[in-house]
């Protein structure tokens, strides 16, 4: 098995100065680091035990079976954060068949992006 030491989500978007409005400004990741100069620069965001890196440019979409799935600790108080910095939810946070709190909402390239709440009571809180 290969031994990884880090991870991280490579993202290049269509518009590189919007994406990084997106995530660092409207969405308010954390910088882990920043490398390179002009528009193309790279930023690398903070999230939760691995990174995601804007940079570079694309001249499409990324595929739509890209998908970020972030966890946080209350969903409704992440709606409520991010609905408030002008984000558009198309789906506020709801208590799914599996128990999980997801609500789900889009980068500006359409990445789809998963915010996911686990509840106290969920399977995944519990260790055998």
């Amino acid at each position: 098995m290969v031994h990884v030491l880090s991870s991280r989500t490579l993202l290049r978007p269509t518009d590189p100065d919007r994406s990084r409005a997106f995530y660092g400004g409207q969405l308010g990741l954390a910088v882990h680091r920043e490398f390179g100069t002009g528009p193309e620069r790279g930023t690398v965001y903070f999230l939760g035990g691995g990174f995601l890196e804007v940079s570079g440019r694309a001249e499409a979409p990324p595929s739509p079976g890209l998908r970020l799935w972030l966890q946080v600790a209350d969903a409704a108080e992440a709606y409520e954060e991010l609905t408030g910095r002008g984000v558009e939810v198309p789906r506020p946070p709801v208590r799914e068949p599996w128990g999980l709190i997801e609500m789900w909402l889009q980068d500006p390239d359409g990445v789809e992006i998963v915010v996911v709440e686990v509840p106290a009571d969920h399977p995944l809180r519990f260790r055998p």
